[in-house]
């Protein structure tokens, strides 16, 4: 060995080492820290100056996120999910250096989270706060959000995901008065359109004679997401004449009656839309959460005379516009030339016709999702396909659709995202994605395509090509089987979310194929999969549990099953691992698809497990007894 080498790593000098790992992640980090007893000291020195804490996919207590972030007057950036956090833990949270702030599942915290954060983080610049005083008990003042946007003076990007329509709204447009000029998104969890409205209208002051008008507030904003209970016109009209600087509008309500014509979005409405020129991505939705209605007031005039002022649109997305027909839809693919992402949903009355001259436009679509168009057949697919470089594609509940737009669709080489739950295809159809687009996928869903059988699963998996496939949806569909399941596991395909709920035929046996099965030698069993939804599959009994424990599916995040199997083995299971999200009440896991169409959100889940080891070992190794008695009381009952 020369002179001045060394053989490992660990041997290098310390500030080399630690320069290294700052370089890493939290993740990345913890992973070196369980190797080597060198790694785990310097990587417990380095949280002291690390610049970005972030972890999303676990919920640490209090206990465990403490040792994890020391005093560091350099941190900068922290993203966290506080599910199980409160109040107590601000101070823990807090810092003045921070400048990006993301909490989720804020339920436990008061509204004094808000004002700590206005008078603790000074310099913050971009802002997430996620489900706040959600839960019983817990409240939120207006004096909260006044100190808020009073301290935190440098603030450029904002996002309240919770209800603040309970703010008592003649105080509401003084405080936002308070906000950062520097404010340039913001994005609202549900407020009224009322209170938009008088928030972004310019009115006369306060000392000010009748006829000198005071300036909108928030006159730097850019982009404004916000979920409201009814869209309207003059809701919509506000926004657009009091924010000049707008690029970025989306809007969604989910109304709990039929809205009347006050309240409700018509032609006049749109026609006022981009009045300033510079809007480029644009989303109106009106959801069925609550009540099945439409934008009824709407028709092809109105998208017309939107059309006029949107021809520089770069993303469209209309959702319940059901008097709209083909004549509104292709004057918004003949008008904004430089459009590349469209979603039209409930387009009721949506044809064919609308995509029979597309190639003949200068369009380069890359995401396109029609769900719920029932008008729809092959022969739109076929024509829409001319955009060969679709990355999204989303067809779900167009119930016309069938095996020749998957024939179609296989040309599709770029394509990333394709979900047809609910269409018309088969396994024939299936089998045409085979040669093509299978190797450039990283999520499918077919649930609900009642003609799939087990033959599908071979099609897609018949070890031809290298797959990237990383979300697999196989929900309701009646006719796979185990054997399906355990031809998915021999492909040895790195999957890391596959639901497959609501399967009357899957059972025990493809939990122990999946639980055995390993994508790398050198990997764990099961260790790809960090979301399996097994909700109401018709075969699982209490013997799948004992393939749910550790060490099996070691980064196992999000579990769906039925509660019903047996409450004691689920309850658990979930004290046993408690960083696995265990559902039983038939939620649904994960986010929905369409909030990430364009992968940027997609995240490295290697180093998962040794995050949740490192934190464990911190707080001392927990034991498999409770586990193993709630599993030997099953037994005894089924004897």
């Amino acid at each position: 060995m020369e002179s001045g080498s060394v053989e490992s790593l660990d041997q290098l000098p310390p500030a080399l080492l630690a320069t290294i790992m700052t370089k890493l992640d939290i993740s990345s980090i913890c992973s070196l820290a369980v190797t080597a007893r060198t790694f785990n000291s310097c990587a417990s020195h380095i949280l002291s100056f690390l610049p970005n804490f972030h972890i999303l996919d676990i919920s640490p207590s209090t206990e465990l996120i403490r040792p994890l972030l020391p005093r560091n007057p350099f941190l900068q950036s922290l993203k966290l999910d506080c599910g199980q956090l409160n109040d107590s833990s601000i101070e823990l949270l807090l810092r003045p250096s921070l400048q990006e702030l993301c909490l989720h599942n804020c339920a436990d915290f008061s509204g004094k989270l808000l004002s700590e954060i206005g008078s603790r983080c000074k310099d913050i610049r971009s802002l997430f706060l996620g489900s706040v005083a959600e839960k019983r008990g817990r409240a939120i003042h207006i004096s909260d959000l006044e100190e808020l946007l009073g301290g935190c003076t440098q603030l450029e990007a904002l996002s309240l995901m919770f209800d603040i329509s309970l703010f008592l709204r003649h105080n509401f447009a003084r405080v936002w008065t308070l906000a950062s000029e520097k404010l340039t998104s913001l994005e609202i969890g549900y407020i009224s359109s009322v209170t938009v409205t008088e928030l972004l209208s310019p009115n006369v002051g306060p000392h000010q004679c009748p006829n000198q008008i005071r300036p909108s507030i928030l006159p730097g904003i850019q982009k404004l997401l916000l979920s409201v209970d009814y869209i309207t016109d003059t809701m919509v009209g506000t926004i657009s004449k009091g924010l000049v600087l707008l690029t970025h509008l989306e809007l969604r309500d989910a109304p709990l009656i039929e809205p009347r014509i006050t309240f409700d979005l018509t032609n006049s409405g749109l026609q006022q839309i981009n009045q300033h020129g510079k809007l480029k991505h644009l989303s109106l939705i009106r959801s069925q959460e609550f009540h099945i209605t439409y934008f009824k007031r709407v028709n092809d005039l109105g998208i017309l005379l939107m059309a006029d002022k949107c021809a520089n649109m770069e993303s469209i997305c209309l959702g319940g516009f059901c008097r709209v027909t083909d004549s509104g839809f292709k004057t918004i693919l003949h008008s904004c030339s430089r459009l590349y992402k469209l979603k039209v949903s409930h387009g009721s009355q949506l044809t064919d016709l609308v995509f029979h001259d597309i190639a003949a436009t200068s369009l380069s679509l890359t995401h396109v999702s029609l769900r719920w168009c029932n008008l729809l057949t092959n022969h739109a697919i076929r024509s829409l396909v001319c955009n060969m470089g679709l990355k999204v594609l989303d067809l779900r509940d167009c119930r016309n659709i069938g095996d020749e737009a998957l024939r179609a669709i296989g040309s599709l080489c770029k394509l990333k995202m394709l979900l047809l739950d609910g269409t018309d295809i088969s396994d024939v159809g299936i089998a045409y994605l085979q040669h093509g687009i299978i190797g450039s996928l990283v999520s499918l869903s077919v649930r609900g395509c009642k003609k799939l059988t087990d033959k599908c699963i071979s099609a897609l998996f018949d070890g031809s090509s290298k797959l990237q496939l990383e979300e697999l949806d196989l929900s309701n569909l009646p006719n796979l089987s185990d054997n399906g399941v355990l031809t998915l596991a021999r492909s040895r395909v790195p999957i890391s979310e596959l639901r497959m709920r609501q399967c009357p035929l899957i059972g025990d046996t493809s939990v122990m194929a999946l639980a055995s099965m390993q994508v790398d030698d050198d990997r764990g069993h099961g260790s790809s999969l960090r979301l399996l939804d097994l909700y109401n599959c018709g075969g699982i009994t209490q013997l799948s549990f004992r393939w749910l424990k550790k060490p099996y599916f070691p980064r196992l995040r999000w579990l769906g099953v039925t509660g019903s199997v047996n409450r004691d083995i689920v309850d658990a299971l979930a004290r046993n691992r408690p960083f696995l999200h265990v559902a039983c009440r038939g939620e649904e896991l994960g986010t929905d698809p369409w909030n990430d169409l364009d992968g940027s959100d997609m995240h490295d889940y290697e180093e998962l497990d040794e995050l949740e080891q490192w934190l464990q070992e911190r707080e001392g190794e927990s034991d498999d007894e409770e586990m193993e008695d709630a599993e030997d009381d099953a037994f005894v009952v089924m004897e």
